[in-house]
């Protein structure tokens, strides 16, 4: 919870990678940099559509700006293509720890799946002990630089495949070694949290936390089932949530009062009601959602993003970048989008902070420990000059 808020306006000129962040959906091969895919990619041999890092950085962009997910997951296959040894999986590990760092991350939990990688050579011991290796060394080069930074590695199935209950057991072998949860990704639509219902039933047996991409491609249905079948204790993205809620401008309240027009009476379906009063933390990524179209049913642009109507009628709403390359994006873009868009504070950004903090997949007192730096280090923004009460 906030200790203090700090009521503020927005300022244009502020850096918002001087906020302490935590990001929780964040795939591994959705953030390599473009200038280490074109020297990987000319050492494997493998042809890219642009071979200088700007170029490529805006073909990347604009192949994912499709209004599909399968549109923009096409576009892994040339980061994967480059992800295929141990040297290569530390290294792209290491960078990607790094940028986390340089944007105001000081928690991350890195999702990606190693059954992608195995082309190589490696198996997925050996490719789950790379990524390892290299977020390791990225955590030794943050620190030594003076700055906080810990990761944690999701162990993610891919849902069109039928490896759930191997991906499953892999997690659980590196559950001491890194991995800290269990996701599923890849086309949502048809291919339910059910289909790896044994896998499900493994880690719960095991007391394995669980997020699970839903409401993404697909609507409440799949949100129910990860709820269901998975177990979810975080929703990977799960802004279609929001079809489960209805709101109505005017008439009358409850008790029979006249209701403003332009105030709407928020009523929550069963799912909604659910994922609300439980505080299952939804990974919202609003730059990806505009790009797949997950929020397309809202209407376009940022400022039909359902994100408000969640953040506003309690929802537990935290704010990731989901995929940085093909997004264009980082934590700190995605918070500057927002305050744009919706005018929220550095009160709203610390609460949003707050809620991922507190929905990490870390034990209690490391959560405590992480949301006490981060109340301490916005309070620090105003003691020390940075912000103002009418700046942010």
């Amino acid at each position: 919870m906030t200790e203090e808020l700090i009521h503020t306006a927005y300022d244009p000129d502020f850096d918002f990678r001087s906020l302490p962040k935590v990001s929780l959906h964040d795939h591994l091969d959705g953030g390599l940099r473009p200038a280490t895919i074109i020297e990987l990619a000319a050492a494997a041999g493998h042809e890219l559509p642009a071979t200088e890092p700007a170029a490529l950085a805006e073909w990347f962009r604009e192949s994912a700006d499709s209004g599909s997910l399968p549109r923009y997951l096409e576009t892994f296959d040339h980061t994967i293509a480059v992800m295929q040894t141990r040297e290569n999986l530390a290294r792209v590990a290491r960078e990607f720890v790094e940028d986390l760092a340089d944007d105001g991350v000081v928690y991350g939990e890195v999702r990606w799946a190693p059954e992608q990688h195995l082309a190589g050579g490696l198996s997925l011991d050996e490719a789950v002990e790379a990524v390892q290796e290299g977020l390791e060394a990225g955590v030794e080069a943050v620190e030594a630089s003076g700055r906080p930074i810990q990761v944690g590695q999701l162990v993610t199935a891919m849902r069109h495949a039928d490896r759930g209950v191997e991906i499953a057991e892999l997690a659980l072998r590196h559950r001491d070694r890194g991995a800290v949860g269990f996701d599923i990704a890849g086309a949502e639509d048809g291919f339910p949290p059910s289909r790896m219902a044994a896998a499900f039933d493994l880690l719960a047996e095991n007391f394995f936390p669980a997020t699970v991409h839903a409401g993404e491609a697909a609507g409440v249905d799949s949100i129910a089932d990860a709820l269901l079948t998975g177990r979810a204790q975080r929703l990977g993205h799960g802004v279609r949530i929001a079809e489960d809620i209805e709101v109505q401008f005017g008439g009358t309240d409850d008790d029979g009062s006249e209701v403003a027009e332009d105030t709407g009476l928020v009523t929550l379906g069963p799912v909604a009601n659910w994922v609300r009063d439980r505080g299952i933390a939804l990974e919202v990524c609003p730059s990806s959602n505009l790009q797949t179209g997950a929020t397309a049913a809202f209407g376009e642009g940022i400022e039909s993003h359902p994100i408000d109507l969640l953040y506003q009628t309690g929802f537990t709403v935290t704010i990731s970048p989901d995929n940085r390359l093909m997004s264009g994006t980082s934590l700190s873009d995605e918070f500057e989008l927002l305050v744009e868009a919706f005018d929220y504070d550095l009160d709203d950004l610390l609460e949003l902070t707050l809620n991922a903090a507190e929905a990490a997949f870390l034990p209690l007192e490391e959560r405590e420990a992480l949301v006490e730096y981060i109340n301490s280090t916005y309070n620090g923004l105003s003691d020390d000059g940075d912000t103002d009460d009418d700046e942010a």
